[in-house]
């Protein structure tokens, strides 16, 4: 049965938001009583300050939120709900989490797709099976068939069905960026190459378990990982299947553009140069990125969790994305 994204954020509004109102309301009552027993009704506060209440509290917006809950941190915003199911879809997508059992899956060190499978109650029948080879690509084009956009569609679809999918992307990409300009698809495209690894970094406090192989500022390649799955082959397979065919793919892109460019003119020819300087950028930028990810892929490099996350990630510091 299909469902709205929409409809599930306002039953969660509404429990989280009430859980608050309860709460507040019983502190207030302890407060009371307590004056009363010690005879102080009316030299000690009553109320309690909403900043003071340590549950959640969720807003539509930023701009809602009251003065009065200014400090609170425990306030969220749709955003932040949003941004958190995203999260969740990830998981999903690399292992960590699963539709099909609750909490976590895969945990531990160089888990693979089998150990996933051991944990299903029906493996011939996964909702949403994980990443086979532990690599998403984050691309600003559809590049990959498995990209991160694709992967998180085809989440929305099967955990909330088809017929509503269009709808929960819209509202996904709203509560993301609601002053964004393309489609769904493109803030989500957007959220993807700019903020998701951000967010990540700030839930897991600096501690990022999916992490981000990028290559600068161009965006000329970006994958996320799941440190958990990781193998010493990793950055081989890197390498080989994801670097080497975005290469080829701009080399036959700026081909076509420059193609484009020759037999066209004026508002379209300055479109077309300005889409080849981006391009050309790119492929400049995965160049260098690509000589960096082959010295690394040649050493096997082995990771132990137990040593943490700040000592591994520091292991391939030139490949992945810094952590602010």
């Amino acid at each position: 049965m299909a469902t709205l994204i929409r409809d599930k954020y306002e039953a969660e509004k509404a429990e989280v938001n009430a859980r608050f109102d309860q709460l507040k309301a019983n502190e207030e009552e302890l407060n009371r009583i307590f004056a009363e027993i010690y005879d102080m009704v009316g030299e000690v506060p009553i109320e309690v300050e909403d900043k003071y209440v340590s549950v959640a509290r969720i807003f539509d917006a930023a701009e809602e939120i009251p003065e009065s809950f200014k400090g609170n941190k425990y306030v969220r915003t749709k955003r932040d709900e949003i941004v958190s199911l995203i999260s969740y879809a990830v998981g999903c997508m690399l292992g960590r989490y699963s539709l099909d059992v609750d909490g976590l899956v895969l945990a531990n060190q160089g888990d693979t797709v089998e150990d996933y499978l051991a944990k299903m109650p029906d493996p011939e029948r996964v909702t949403l099976m994980p990443d086979a080879d532990n690599v998403i690509p984050i691309t600003d084009d559809e590049y990959f068939e498995d990209d991160a956009v694709a992967r998180f569609v085809e989440f929305v679809r099967v955990a909330y069905g088809d017929e509503t999918l269009e709808e929960n992307l819209q509202f996904v990409a709203d509560a993301l960026d609601p002053a964004a300009r393309g489609t769904a698809r493109d803030v989500i495209s957007s959220y993807f190459l700019k903020e998701f690894f951000s967010d990540h970094c700030k839930t897991y406090k600096k501690r990022p378990i999916y992490w981000l192989f990028d290559s600068g500022k161009k965006n000329g390649f970006k994958a996320l990982v799941y440190m958990h799955r990781y193998q010493p082959d990793l950055l081989a397979r890197i390498r080989t299947d994801y670097v080497h065919p975005q290469q080829d793919r701009y080399r036959t892109r700026l081909a076509h553009l420059d193609d484009s460019i020759a037999a066209s003119e004026g508002r379209q020819k300055a479109a077309l140069t300005k889409e080849r300087k981006k391009v050309a950028d790119q492929a400049a930028d995965l160049a260098t990125y690509e000589e960096k990810v082959h010295h690394l892929a040649d050493q096997m490099i082995a990771i132990d969790l137990d040593d943490g996350v700040k000592v591994n990630y520091a292991k391939f510091q030139d490949v992945l994305a810094k952590i602010k």
